[in-house]
């Protein structure tokens, strides 16, 4: 029997602990495999892997460069490998805590050799909105998994739920149509389901092998591409939200091809950051005119980062390096005088001020005579950004 591996994560620790259960549940000859990160402190990582009768096995992985996260990267393809080789276990369930994003633990599992089938964050619809706007650093919360951790609830949440293929929602009464309309435009791609009471839990073995398999078993099960779905988080060529406007939700998306004006916008980051509960995308300066800049807001924190050149900026011979989705993404939309180089920023609140934003944004394009003057005249702008790049 080959071994199928399903990450199931999110900072939702109820909501993640019940789709867990359900999973457990719902697939015959299913372990959890859980790292406890909370005992670092102590200077190890508690792993336990259990079935739908306890507790299977439970043991120690020291910490690694005093890193409770890196312990879990070391600890968790060995760990898998072993359950992969006993011929008995049909689905490994990667229970991750609370802060640990699944894109990693992915990548960790992918590369040892094994096969992610699935990749669940399970979510509180109530809950999207108050993560999404809280800034707290994660080590202010119990949470951080390194002392050098400075990631903050927001962002980290915003990565979890927007790498995942499916979601696991929960049926929570204090949801109403405003949390799961901004839960649908946060991720419109993503696969909703209900966590659910399945109606198998408790039939016989022989009963829920035969039987068809929960949604959230399929989800499970359906078959997950690390390589794509690194690719749908890159800036240059993520599959971002589309414009959408219900239940007191609004999502913008905002495209220009003429560059920032680097003071302007620098001046109105606090403003454009606060805009909106979630904003990202990618965005060109004037005085850097070949750098890809990725833009990724919540919880009223902005990070920007450079992604490397723009395609435009690359020799021809350099194409070939490049992964075929990024091209393909920059064929789509190419333009005849700046190739690839443009504005693309999306962002997705409730009672969203969309006429305001969309102005605030023009003002910090180049004016006409700035634009006119050429690209030479961009790079001498001064350089406002340097300090956030860390250029």
């Amino acid at each position: 029997m080959s071994l199928s591996v399903a990450v199931v994560g999110g900072l939702h620790a109820e909501a993640r602990r019940a789709a867990v259960a359900r999973l457990l549940a719902d697939v015959p000859g299913s372990v959890v495999l859980h790292h406890d990160l909370a005992g670092g402190v102590g200077g190890t990582v508690v792993r336990t892997v259990r079935d739908l009768a306890g507790i299977r096995s439970a043991g120690e992985t020291p910490l690694v460069n005093d890193c409770a996260c890196c312990a879990l990267r070391e600890d968790l393809a060995p760990e898998l490998r072993r359950l992969a080789g006993d011929g008995t276990t049909r689905l490994a369930i990667v229970e991750l805590r609370d802060s640990v994003e699944p894109k990693a633990m992915a990548e960790v599992i992918t590369a040892g050799g094994l096969t992610v089938t699935g990749v669940i964050t399970a979510v509180d619809p109530a809950l999207v909105l108050p993560y999404l706007g809280n800034g707290d650093d994660l080590a202010e919360v119990g949470l951080a998994a390194a002392a050098t951790d400075r990631r903050t609830v927001a962002d980290t949440f915003a990565r979890q739920l927007e790498y995942a293929p499916a979601l696991a929602v929960a049926n929570s009464p204090e949801a109403d149509d405003e949390d799961r309309e901004l839960l649908a435009q946060l991720h419109p791609t993503a696969r909703q389901v209900p966590i659910g009471h399945g109606g198998l839990a408790g039939a016989p073995a022989s009963a829920r092998a035969s039987a068809a398999l929960s949604p959230l078993a399929a989800a499970a099960l359906a078959g997950f591409d690390v390589e794509a779905a690194a690719a749908a988080q890159h800036p240059a060529c993520a599959l971002l939200p589309a414009e959408a406007d219900n239940h007191g939700v609004s999502t913008l998306v905002w495209n220009r091809r003429r560059p920032f004006h680097p003071e302007r916008l620098y001046a109105a980051l606090e403003d454009l950051t606060c805009a909106a509960a979630r904003s990202r995308g990618r965005f060109w300066l004037a005085d850097k005119p070949e750098v890809l800049l990725h833009w990724d807001a919540a919880g009223g924190a902005l990070c920007v980062e450079s992604a490397g050149p723009w395609l435009a900026a690359l020799p021809d011979a350099a194409w070939e390096m490049v992964p075929p989705v990024r091209r393909a993404a920059a064929a789509l939309d190419w333009h005849p005088e700046h190739g690839d180089c443009g504005n693309h920023l999306v962002f997705t609140s409730p009672g969203l001020d969309r006429d305001g934003l969309a102005h605030l944004l023009e003002s910090c394009l180049l004016t006409d005579a700035e634009y006119a003057a050429g690209r030479d005249a961009w790079k001498r702008l001064p350089p406002a950004f340097d300090t956030l790049l860390e250029v």
